[in-house]
């Protein structure tokens, strides 16, 4: 029996990484859960500046000025840095290189909001008479570590991604294992830093009820109240993030398949 010759294709396509429906449905819930809650921290302190603690102002009014931090923070660190790691998870029917480019542009408007959001609480506390100190408190700590973090993450996507670009137009093949070897490493500290984050905010919030508030805090009024579900809804984002982006059957994976042609 005589063969012809034959041309050999192998095509890459995106697999779920599991083959039982149970476990989509499941992620599907999970993912969309965290989603609200990602929309509800926003939401939440949102209300809570505006509506408890009368809004935002400018440099006249440095009480006011410090409430941008609060948002800007929680937008930044929590809500656009969480969506940039659910962005693997989020779009998983787009091509691998649209889930990069939502996970860049996710990153690039979180940095603006973070500096503004240090900024802002800065100028607050050096303009109050008399000034406030700074780096004192454990909460202020733990932000100095964390934006260290993620200047580090931000710097590293910068130049990784430059070299990278300059070496792919040469030796993609040759690179591969090096690049592949950096996706964990890269992965691990932005879960790391957007846990920090939380973990701050939640030293932040705590800071500025028991400030704000005093004994009345105890009592469990409104504003208390609104504060506490705040908090329960960013720890509910510590507990459901990694769970999302570590648990091996919601990873999507990469599956060859071998086409022969012209038998």
């Amino acid at each position: 029996m005589a063969f012809k010759s034959g041309k050999v294709e192998t095509v890459s396509i995106s697999d779920g990484g599991s083959s039982s429906p149970p476990n989509w449905c499941f992620f599907g819930w999970l993912l969309a859960l965290t989603q609200l809650l990602l929309h509800g921290a926003l939401g939440l302190v949102l209300f809570w500046v505006i509506y408890y603690l009368d809004g935002f102002g400018w440099r006249d009014n440095p009480t006011l000025l410090f409430n941008y931090h609060p948002v800007l923070m929680v937008g930044g660190f929590v809500y656009l840095s969480g969506n940039a790691l659910l962005s693997y998870r989020s779009f998983g029917c787009c091509r691998h290189i649209y889930k990069k480019l939502f996970h860049t542009v996710f990153h690039i408007l979180a940095v603006p909001a973070i500096v503004m959001g240090f900024l802002t609480v800065w100028d607050s506390r050096n303009l109050t008479v008399p000034p406030i100190a700074n780096f004192w408190s454990l909460h202020s700590w733990m932000g100095l570590t964390t934006m260290g973090l993620f200047a580090i993450q931000v710097v590293r996507m910068l130049v990784v991604g430059f070299f990278s670009f300059l070496i792919l137009l040469c030796c993609e093949a040759r690179t591969a294992a090096l690049r592949a070897a950096l996706v964990p490493v890269h992965a691990t500290f932005g879960l790391i830093t957007f846990l920090m984050a939380i973990a701050t905010c939640l030293t932040g919030i705590t800071e500025k009820a028991i400030n704000n508030l005093g004994a009345k805090y105890r009592d469990l009024g409104d504003a208390a109240i609104v504060i506490n579900v705040l908090a329960v809804t960013l720890l509910a984002l510590m507990i459901l993030m990694p769970v999302l982006l570590l648990f091996d059957k919601f990873r999507s994976r990469r599956v060859q398949v071998v086409a022969v042609h012209g038998l």
